[in-house]
């Protein structure tokens, strides 16, 4: 149905003459009457009829004139939501890791939404692992991701842009708590808790222990850094995780690693085969010029 068609129609229907109406339309008045007689044939019914000097809608035009104004006031708001979206403003839709919940990208988004105040701009926030974001990103659930560095070989863009140091903890009375830093070769004898396959952390940690020489003993297994933190609390075992505040809330022996030496990098990731909405593209610069004074990224 032609968009310009239903627009004459509903000029038509509020000012009741076909003069007047092409003269606002800025058309001539038989493109006007074209126009319905078009309209009339593709709906199948007369939508006016004449009485005396006056144009009045039939009672199928009645039922219409509702119809058309929606379609028309959906569409008008649709083209007004993206206009402004070129604009810069809009919604962002931001997954990270939990991790970085407590205070990174919580200063980012304020950070940015003060420089940008007198825009419209919009946050979703969502957390998972990182497969679960790179999966969601990919699914175009996502617009931009902060996590640990995806595989290559998924085609995804991505740039480092804050690091995390990994520290062992141990439980209280264990035979390292008493001891500032270790080598990760001295916790191969004692059982681990232990992030599980699929988590972002799994390969660098093996990597790490491969490195220091051998394997770990797995005890446990499980995909949340908080969760491992809390069961090494109760004594189920020592883990290599990053450094969290919560740490210091679980009043947990905490461990610099000497040896290997490793931070943990996080990368922000988007798909660079998707458009990216102004407002997007603004938080992701916004985020690469803060990292950018990070000199050890």
């Amino acid at each position: 149905m032609n968009l310009d068609y239903l627009r004459y129609f509903v000029k038509l229907a509020e000012l009741r003459h076909y003069t007047k109406a092409a003269q606002q339309l800025c058309i001539t008045q038989p493109s006007l009457s074209h126009a319905i007689r078009q309209l009339e044939t593709e709906l199948g019914v007369p939508l006016f009829e004449k009485t005396g000097r006056n144009t009045t809608l039939t009672r199928f035009g009645e039922e219409f004139l509702e119809s058309a104004k929606q379609a028309l006031d959906t569409l008008d708001m649709g083209v007004s939501s993206l206009q402004r979206s070129a604009q810069g403003e809009g919604l962002i839709r931001l997954g990270f890791l939990r991790t970085l919940g407590s205070d990174y990208v919580p200063r980012l988004a304020a950070g940015f939404l003060a420089e940008n105040s007198g825009e419209n701009i919009r946050f979703e926030f969502h957390t998972d692992r990182t497969q679960g974001l790179l999966d969601g990103l990919m699914d175009r659930h996502y617009d931009l991701v902060i996590c640990s560095e995806p595989s290559r070989e998924l085609g995804l863009e991505a740039v480092p842009v804050t690091q995390q140091d990994l520290v062992l903890i141990v439980p209280k009375g264990h035979p390292l708590a008493s001891r500032h830093c270790v080598d990760l070769a001295e916790a191969l004898p004692y059982s681990q808790v232990y992030f599980s396959k699929g988590s972002g952390l799994r390969e660098v940690v093996d990597g790490l222990f491969a490195a220091a020489g051998g394997k770990p003993r797995i005890a446990y297994e499980t995909e949340e850094d908080q969760v491992i933190a809390g069961l090494v609390a109760h004594g189920f075992g020592i883990a290599v995780v990053p450094y969290m505040d919560l740490l210091l809330k679980l009043d947990l022996p905490i461990l610099e690693i000497s040896s290997p030496p490793y931070k943990r990098k996080f990368f922000m990731v988007h798909d660079g085969k998707v458009f990216m909405p102004p407002a997007v593209r603004a938080f992701r610069d916004y985020v690469l010029e803060k990292a950018a004074g990070e000199t050890h990224l």
